[in-house]
């Protein structure tokens, strides 16, 4: 079922299948829609009640005016949780979407059965991509959101994988038409200002089941980075998921679906 509904005083777009006995909230990246997840909810559906929504200033969700920080997602999310009747939950999160997913286990831990960061990481941004966003702004600002789209998301594969997931990649840069670059610049500098999220990780290790996933071949979080990480946090479960890139989800959804399966089934 697809509906909308007013949560944190915006209009969310809310999908939601409805089924199962445990609810697995999955949040998507920057630039996507709920529609990213769309061949891995009928993978996961099959075992979990599945719910994603358009993010604040994505897709056919409303925006903050200027900053659509992760604490103001994390309370949209919680309010679409009670508008579907959803107690708890296990909460995934690609990229931009594990920001917020780390937002609302800090926030509303009582709300969350588990934590997935998908392709995803505790750090805030370096200065140097404090900079990079700023000019993404001012280039959205210039009307060039989709030559932005064009750019960056074919980035997002794993090149191996390019050819075979065309379509898929041409559907998600068609679908930056929907949304308002006011709500984009808004979650841009909602991500420039996200905290630290490693002591909270750290914190929560061993008492809320956690889960990293990740590609081998991500461009923006590369195998070293992955390998520091696996020795920094060692109270997370870290899967990595062979020949796939930022998005492990589209380039891998059976082995990806599988790694977040057995998490479930192992703390549910």
């Amino acid at each position: 079922m697809e509906f909308f509904a007013i949560s944190n005083d915006i209009p969310v777009f809310i999908s939601d299948t409805q089924k199962g006995d445990e609810t697995l909230v999955l949040l998507h990246g920057y630039l996507e829609t709920h529609y990213i997840f769309s061949e891995f909810t009928e993978l996961l559906e099959k075992k979990y009640r599945v719910i994603s929504i358009d993010l604040p200033g994505h897709g056919l969700s409303g925006s903050k005016d200027d900053v659509n920080s992760m604490e103001f997602a994390a309370a949209v999310v919680v309010e679409v949780m009670d508008k579907c009747k959803v107690g708890r939950a296990f909460i995934a999160g690609h990229s931009m979407g594990g920001y917020v997913a780390q937002a609302c286990a800090e926030l509303y831990p009582q709300r969350f059965k588990g934590l997935v960061l998908l392709n995803s990481v505790p750090f805030p941004d370096s200065e140097e991509k404090k900079a990079d966003r700023e000019r993404e702004i001012s280039l959205i600002q210039s009307s060039m959101l989709g030559r932005i789209a064009e750019i960056s998301i074919p980035r997002m594969y794993d090149s191996e994988n390019l050819r075979n997931l065309d379509e898929k990649i041409q559907e998600t840069i068609e679908l930056c038409e929907t949304h308002d670059p006011k709500g984009i610049a808004a979650s841009l500098r909602g991500m420039m200002q996200r905290k630290d999220y490693s002591s909270f990780i750290k914190e929560i290790a061993g008492k809320t089941p956690t889960l990293f996933i990740y590609g081998d071949k991500d461009k923006f979080n590369p195998i070293e980075r992955i390998n520091a990480i696996i020795d920094e946090f060692k109270g997370v479960e870290i899967k990595i998921i062979p020949d796939t890139g930022h998005n492990s989800f589209i380039e891998k959804p059976q082995e990806t679906a599988d790694a977040l399966c057995s998490f479930i089934d192992a703390n549910r």
